[in-house]
């Protein structure tokens, strides 16, 4: 039996699939919010040949539902009416998206290949499928290994005694006792290790409260029990008991919290606040800001805010000029409404002291810039193909959205063929990042038609438009600058053979074409139809 995962959101649905019968979830990819959602689903249900669903319903640290979890249960009922016959099973989970991105994080460490912000949905709804599975596997091995008991003999039975049987029955509730009792402080004791405040939640436009972080002093000699007492007063933990507990299972003679003032966080776990606190000054009034390749400056932005500067702090600092060598070249993109930073904020982990300024920020985030310019020599290597590093950027920028690491070489020399042939480079994500300065709420262009026709010299679907954007689209990582730098026609196309068309089915697979037709072909063969969603 084929299954169905889905992590469900306000903005993007993340799909994975799955057979019953080997209960491996494999992701399949991303659907925009947008109402036809639904179709979409409808097409991949019908071409797996399959009516079940299965349904992510998030919960708070309490096992309480939220709003998302209304949101979900909404989304399901309404499934159930598009599509006759589906069948739906709402499996609870939280903080999936955290456990997605640090799965992704961990396979880009090993791999070195960087992920896009969709695939955080798409394995979420892999881990979502794959919970589901295993809850399966569990239940199918209650039934199995379900012990069998033989009838006693009836004489047998006749002469045991009647005290005997007592005292065995009294042994057995004590022990069932004994185990109810242990269970619930087991489940009680690990659901007070979690984090007060989902940290997903703190991704939004605008800064949440509960994100903020919040200062805690620990005073020299001050003992477990009124220092635990304390985070849970400050709402930092869920309780001070557990707190006490996890910290002397887990702790040496020397793993003692540290003097000193900290900067918690309530999205943060028991052991997360733990640790920080015995590794002292260390981590004390320090946080990190993760940006990922991909990102662009709103999205900065938005974990600004999470962090706790104020909107008039944010856009001042991304508002003036900095006199730096990596932005020589940059041009003004002020009319199409686009940031003056775009594609310059250099995706990496920072550190940074408690009340560090944002020019600051950005000042090393393009520091880092210029040192992956400078190591890789990438002015005298876009200068060979006739690109500035302003240049080089805008195209990096739209190969960093369009193509995963081992495809974005490929796709650069597509655009270099597109680009040289006088076509319009036709990029999806150049529209959607058009769309997303004019009209980020799609209430005027609400179809791909009116979409299609948007005025702006950032959408190269539109024909009047030729050649590059007026500046990159989001900040690209190494890997797309170097590809930018060293195309690589793909396999079978060379010199007198070009491709000139890509896209990407439902798995991720790319597939090229040297004409229109075979585009057509391509999107036949691919599937991709299934899959498509709206700009």
């Amino acid at each position: 039996m084929k299954v169905i995962g889905l992590d469900v959101g306000t903005k993007r649905i993340g799909v994975a699939r799955a057979d019953s019968a080997t209960r491996i979830a494999i992701p399949v990819g991303t659907l925009t919010v947008d109402g036809k959602e639904y179709d979409a689903l409808k097409k991949l249900a019908d071409k797996l040949g399959t009516k079940y669903f299965i349904v992510g319903l998030p919960r708070n640290n309490n096992g309480k539902e939220t709003a998302q979890s209304t949101y979900a249960r909404d989304f399901a009922k309404k499934l159930e009416k598009e599509i006759p016959g589906v069948k739906i099973k709402l499996q609870d989970e939280s903080l999936t998206s955290v456990a997605a991105e640090e799965r992704l994080m961990k396979k880009a460490k090993k791999t070195g290949k960087m992920y896009q912000k969709g695939e955080i949905d798409a394995e979420a709804a892999t881990i979502i499928l794959q919970d589901f599975l295993e809850g399966l596997s569990k239940s199918s091995a209650a039934v199995i290994n379900r012990p069998v008991v033989a009838k006693e003999n009836s004489k047998m039975s006749k002469r045991r005694p009647k005290k005997n049987k007592l005292w065995l029955k009294i042994t057995i509730g004590i022990l069932a006792g004994i185990i109810l009792i242990g269970s619930l402080l087991f489940l009680w004791y690990n659901s007070n290790l979690g984090p007060v405040y989902d940290s997903k939640l703190c991704n939004t436009s605008t800064a949440d409260e509960q994100c903020k972080p919040i200062i805690f002093t620990v005073d020299k000699g001050e003992p477990l029990t009124t220092i635990a007492n304390g985070l849970e007063s400050a709402g930092l933990i869920k309780s001070s008991l557990a707190f006490q507990i996890y910290a002397r299972l887990n702790s040496g003679p020397d793993d003692t919290p540290k003097p000193g003032e900290y900067q918690l966080s309530r999205a943060s776990s028991v052991e997360e606040i733990f640790k920080q606190l015995i590794e002292g000054n260390k981590s004390a009034n320090v946080f990190q800001l993760t940006i990922l390749p991909g990102e662009t400056v709103a999205d900065v932005k938005k974990k600004l805010r999470a962090l706790g500067y104020s909107d008039a702090e944010i856009n001042s600092a991304f508002s003036k000029n900095y006199d730096h060598k990596v932005l020589s070249g940059r041009k003004d993109t002020s009319t199409w409404g686009a940031e003056p930073l775009e594609g310059y904020i250099y995706g990496d982990t920072y550190e940074f002291y408690v009340g560090e300024s944002i020019e600051n920020i950005i000042l090393t985030t393009l520091d880092n810039l210029w040192a992956a310019v400078e190591e890789n020599d990438l002015i005298a290597r876009l200068g060979k193909h006739d690109l500035s590093l302003y240049e080089g950027i805008t195209l990096a920028s739209i190969v960093q959205k369009e193509a995963y690491t081992l495809d974005q070489p490929n796709v650069a020399q597509i655009f270099y063929n597109r680009l040289d042939s006088g076509v319009p480079l036709g990029s999806d994500v150049t529209l959607s990042y058009a769309l997303n300065l004019v009209d980020p709420n799609r209430t005027t262009y609400q179809s791909n038609a009116d979409a299609l026709n948007l005025d702006s010299a950032y959408n190269t679907r539109n024909p009047v438009y030729t050649g590059l954007t007026p500046g990159p689209i989001s900040n690209p990582g190494l890997s797309a600058l170097l590809a930018v730098a060293e195309p690589k026609e793909p396999s079978g196309y060379d010199e007198n053979h070009k491709a000139y068309y890509f896209l990407t089915d439902c798995n991720g697979k790319m597939y090229y074409g040297n004409t229109e037709e075979d585009h057509q072909k391509n999107i036949v063969d691919s599937g991709i139809i299934s899959c498509e969603t709206r700009l």
